[in-house]
């Protein structure tokens, strides 16, 4: 009997390559899955830039992962109802052109509004003109984005108790990377929106928490907190509603190990809280 080598030959690399066709959908759903199970928090969310009269911003692609800390751009005032400067009152015509700051909506002579400031809140890629009130704003603001920003989102190390059980868990609290989320991981994790949170007390040295002791974002503008000052940050209190219920739920946590990074962390979580207030009140 006669073999053809060359049909043998033929048949094994066409079986070879109907195998490794085979194999494409599943090497194709091990991808998917890899992916699925990502840590999705770690992953940063998506962003486009768009162009509005005020400049250049780079949003997220998806509303629902906008920031608490960020504001919408405001309305300008029209031209024609603004004949004069709104600081100064001068009168605009051919030489005294008109401005609109992009913080506020207003119209300034360029005197008023001279100053371009980085506007992270707004999400403007660079800096934009502002008018002397609102510049002076941003400048704090910008550094908060370039530093509490930072220290929040590096996290801090806590004992964590919730309501009133005596039981507390050692865990690590940090801002989430689209700053919506508190993520408090230990043995167990748990997140907290920041948008649930109804009010916040940030404790000092030597003060009790307790139910009337709770501080509004209100009260909070009007505390001293600094990472070296005289009131050095202890620990805090929240006070927020957990999905899908409307009960209100007391989160205690009380600074652990390292004394000085959790300090920093609370210090920058109080002047957080004040942007937020902020927002809200928009």
């Amino acid at each position: 009997m006669e073999v053809n080598l060359e049909n043998m030959l033929f048949l094994d690399r066409r079986s070879f390559a109907l195998e490794i066709s085979s194999l494409f959908p599943l090497l194709l759903l091990r991808s998917s899955c890899a992916l699925i199970n990502t840590n999705m928090s770690a992953v940063p969310d998506g962003k486009k830039l768009v162009r509005s009269p005020s400049g250049l911003r780079m949003i997220p692609e998806n509303g629902a992962f906008t920031s608490p800390f960020s504001l919408d751009e405001p309305q300008w005032v029209p031209d024609k109802e603004c004949p004069r400067c709104m600081q100064c009152d001068n009168k605009f015509d051919f030489i005294t052109r008109k401005h609109h700051c992009r913080r506020c909506g207003r119209c300034f002579c360029d005197k008023c509004c001279s100053q371009k400031v980085a506007l992270p809140r707004m999400c403007f890629v660079d800096p934009v003109r502002q008018c002397t009130e609102c510049s002076l704003i941003s400048q704090k603001e910008v550094e908060f984005y370039d530093k509490q920003l930072k220290v929040l989102t590096a996290g801090g190390t806590f004992l964590v108790r919730v309501d009133s059980s005596e039981k507390s868990e050692t865990m690590v609290c940090r801002l989430s990377n689209n700053h919506r989320y508190l993520f408090l991981d230990g043995e167990s994790h748990f997140e907290v929106e920041l948008s649930r949170i109804s009010s916040m007390q940030v404790l000092t040295e030597g003060s009790t928490p307790g139910e009337k002791d709770i501080c509004s974002y209100t009260s909070l503008l009007d505390s001293q907190i600094s990472e070296g000052g005289s009131l050095r940050a202890s620990g805090m209190v929240l006070q927020y509603k957990p999905p899908g219920s409307q009960n209100l739920q007391l989160l205690h946590m009380d600074i652990a190990d390292d004394k000085r990074i959790a300090s920093a962390w609370l210090a920058a979580m109080h002047k957080a809280a004040k942007l937020l207030y902020e927002s809200r009140d928009q």
